[in-house]
């Protein structure tokens, strides 16, 4: 699954994560329902920001699916049956126009994105069966989307068009060129998209903010995508715009920057019903990507922050008075955790760490990990025990590797996010001290005559 906007399920918070699986789930069974089991593939994160768009503006649906007294078209949930990639368990999940509309974007360009890896010999794409069997889908993913597209009144020729100028742009692209001419048909693209979403949701005023949206959101996304190959184009001589056209990371990272600032104005003109998903994945979660790209914590606008952040990564060691102070060695003899030490295991005199659970042999650990997978405990599951080690694992689906701080370095904080933040840490403290209260009354209940 692709896409730069990856938000981290414990900064949504439980009401907000729920309804971005709600788009994400209704991205895929649009994708099914319309046009196979096979067109699912093309499921990705980006493509249901359309979904979140078209929901935000709209009022919610009532009994008989229609929308409020102004005439506004009206979103709904339904509830879908039970998925291996959800533990086997119901949903709530979005549907109606917007979903549809996502899905015939994501087919036209996933279709391009084919016809482009096809065109790049990649991996097995070089073979030439492989390539033609390549082409004969993106073929029918293209007029697919198009079918869909029209469905819902949009034109995909204006995404087909954008994918056929592209390619002449990258053929005359050099030196000097500069590389926002190379991302125009992209911006293009997704303004385009955006902008449809104010027309599905009865709010024709919006199509010109979301529009700007949408262009300044393809710009990024160009972008990031340039940066995040770039040393792979580079390896297998395929075609990078920043190579290209000479452009710094640098500069790669100050038109990047300028593009996340630019949304977050353009996101005030939108008039939305409940815009909170909306703003936080387009104003909080875009920052992010920028810096999960090009591997800094920095804004691009200070002089050297690219080259500087990507020298030392995401994330440094901790600065100031809490910076590493004298660290030991692992066995220094003077570290309770030394095998010497009078109380090892961290100065405990009752004999150290408690005693952990043997490890599986192979077979039994073949055993338990087959039964992961089937019961999707692999990737649904908060936790679980591995199947050889037997140590505590998080599940793949809620493996968190960010920062899940708040609004932090966003400036302007909005009450919504403030409320959701606190909202979130309220529940993990409800859920923490229910776990905890559980095995105390089985013990309870153990010691009652």
């Amino acid at each position: 699954m692709f896409g730069i906007v990856r938000p981290c399920r414990h900064r949504l918070g439980d009401r907000l994560a729920a309804q971005w699986m709600a788009h994400l789930c209704g991205l895929c069974l649009a994708l099914r329902g319309d046009h196979g089991q096979f067109a699912r593939v093309v499921t990705n994160y980006d493509g249901l920001l359309i979904s979140v768009l078209t929901e935000a503006q709209a009022v919610p649906a009532d009994k008989d699916g229609r929308g409020g007294k102004d005439g506004r078209r009206g979103v709904g949930r339904r509830t879908a049956g039970p998925c291996p990639l959800r533990g086997m368990r119901t949903a709530s999940v979005a549907q109606g126009e917007g979903a549809r509309l996502a899905a015939a974007v994501s087919l036209v360009l996933a279709s391009a994105k084919v016809r482009d890896h096809v065109a790049d010999g990649d991996g097995l794409l070089a073979r030439r069966p492989v390539a033609l069997a390549a082409r004969k889908v993106a073929g029918s993913w293209g007029r697919a989307g198009a079918r869909t597209g029209a469905d819902v009144g949009f034109d995909t020729a204006v995404l087909v068009d954008a994918v056929d100028r592209q390619v002449g742009i990258e053929a005359l692209a050099g030196p000097g060129t500069p590389v926002l001419t190379v991302t125009e048909p992209t911006e293009t693209a997704t303004a385009a998209a955006f902008a449809h979403t104010a027309v599905l949701a009865g709010r024709p005023g919006n199509s010109e903010p979301l529009a700007e949206v949408g262009r300044l959101f393809g710009r990024l996304a160009h972008l990031l995508d340039a940066v995040e190959d770039r040393e792979a184009d580079a390896a297998r001589g395929a075609w990078n715009p920043l190579t290209a056209t000479g452009t710094s990371l640098t500069e790669a990272r100050r038109l990047a920057d300028d593009a996340v600032h630019g949304i977050r104005p353009a996101l005030r003109d939108v008039e939305f019903e409940d815009g909170r998903l909306a703003h936080l994945l387009l104003a909080h979660e875009l920052p992010r990507s920028v810096d999960r790209a090009f591997g800094t914590a920095t804004c691009g606008h200070t002089p050297g922050a690219a080259e500087a952040g990507a020298a030392r990564g995401a994330f440094g060691p901790p600065q100031g008075p809490y910076a590493p102070q004298d660290p030991r060695a692992p066995h220094d003899p003077h570290t309770p955790y030394d095998p010497g030490h009078p109380h090892p295991g961290g100065g405990n005199p009752f004999g150290g760490e408690p005693p952990r659970p043997g490890k599986r042999g192979f077979l039994a650990g073949c055993a338990a990990a087959l039964g992961l997978c089937c019961t999707c405990r692999l990737c649904c599951a908060d936790e679980f025990e591995g199947p050889w080690s037997r140590r505590r694992r998080e599940g793949w689906c809620s493996n968190c590797d960010c920062d899940c701080s708040g609004c932090d370095g966003c400036g302007d904080c909005c009450d919504c996010c403030r409320r959701e933040s606190m909202r979130s840490i309220g529940d993990r403290r409800q859920r923490r001290e229910v776990r905890c209260q559980a095995p105390r009354a089985r013990h309870d209940r153990r010691d009652t005559p």
